[in-house]
């Protein structure tokens, strides 16, 4: 159990890693349009989404790699971290953070098929699907964590 646990949180890692850069390429289109762009009239803005996913990502991604930490150094100090109980408070904070900015960004963006054939259109798209994902993940990884915790 302790190895699909270690596979999630690496999961979970590299779905934070890769929103991050997403959320990073979208506010740097958003805050650097061209004059001609027909994109809010050319006008510089950010979507308030955006920032929240790079703070949630930034977030899941220290701990993440605290838990992995944890799991591979035996000698560590912080043994609460190791009791499931203790691990799913953090989990569930995470899992709001996942949940509120994959629905923000699915409310904000919604179906996006039309403009697939636009770069700024498939690096929304991305992010949402790695926002979704890392979500599915925190959940699974809850689900564990309740069962074995019951």
């Amino acid at each position: 159990l302790s190895w699909i646990r270690v596979g999630l949180y690496g999961a979970l890692l590299v779905f934070s890693l890769g929103l991050l850069v997403l959320a990073c390429a979208r506010i740097n289109y958003t805050l650097h349009l061209a004059s001609t762009d027909p994109l809010n009239n050319g006008k510089a803005f950010y979507d308030p989404v955006v920032p929240e996913l790079i703070f949630t990502t930034l977030i899941t991604m220290g701990w993440s790699g605290l838990m992995l930490f944890l799991f591979f150094n035996n000698t560590s100090k912080i043994q609460f971290l190791r009791l499931y109980g203790d691990e799913l408070i953090g989990l569930v904070l995470l899992w709001l953070l996942w949940i509120g900015g994959a629905a923000s960004a699915t409310t904000l963006w919604g179906n996006l098929s039309f403009c697939q054939q636009f770069s700024p259109c498939q690096i929304i798209s991305a992010l949402e699907t790695f926002a979704w994902f890392g979500w599915i993940t925190l959940t699974a990884m809850i689900i564990i964590s309740v069962v074995v915790v019951i």
